[in-house]
């Protein structure tokens, strides 16, 4: 099989290799970069699995089509959540404001999540992750972008300020208030009060 061939290759060298129909190449960077952005996705647009996989479709659509747009140059790692950043701005700016977003993803979260004792919520980790995306949901696409690329795709600040596009002070002060922010909001969770 030709995919095993480039395992061991730099993401540059199979986008070279895709520009001239290699599909073993694809191959390898799908299965390099389908499941980080598959939850990437998931988180960015709501958790909501189906759009999610849709978009790393469309994504890696974009790459089969246009692959001269990637650069030798650039980092690939960095290009491609660049796209996936700029799809979900994109995405966000389609769905009007962030706010009928927010209302739809707590009304069908309500509607699936009953209440329960506060205690069983402390020590249950899937209530805890709920309640993250829950408010993650309600914080400001941008912000929770680098929350996102910063914690579950563990980027460095340097890589997170070339998919955004701004500064590393900015990312920094982002990242610093969206920590804050969830701290507080979810407060309820901490185990020691």
């Amino acid at each position: 099989m030709k995919s095993k061939i480039y395992q061991n290759s730099d993401d540059a060298v199979l986008m070279s290799r895709i520009c001239i129909g290699d599909n073993g190449a694809f191959d390898v960077l799908y299965e390099r970069y389908s499941q980080r952005l598959l939850h990437y996705f998931y988180k960015m647009l709501g958790g909501n699995e189906e759009r999610a996989q849709d978009f790393l479709q469309s994504l890696f659509l974009k790459i089969i089509e246009k692959p001269a747009l990637y650069k030798k140059d650039y980092n690939f790692q960095s290009w491609i959540f660049t796209i996936a950043h700029n799809m979900c701005k994109n995405e966000y700016r389609r769905l009007e404001t962030e706010k009928q977003l927010s209302n739809e993803i707590e009304n069908s979260q309500q509607n699936d999540y009953p209440d329960h004792d506060l205690i069983d919520d402390k020590i249950d980790y899937s209530k805890f992750k709920k309640a993250l995306y829950t408010e993650l949901s309600k914080i400001e696409p941008d912000h929770r972008s680098i929350f996102v690329l910063r914690f579950q795709e563990q980027l460095s600040i340097l890589e997170i300020k070339d998919i955004i596009g701004c500064s590393e002070g900015t990312v920094k002060s982002r990242l610093f208030y969206t920590t804050k922010k969830l701290a507080k909001c979810l407060s309820e969770y901490h185990p020691n009060p």
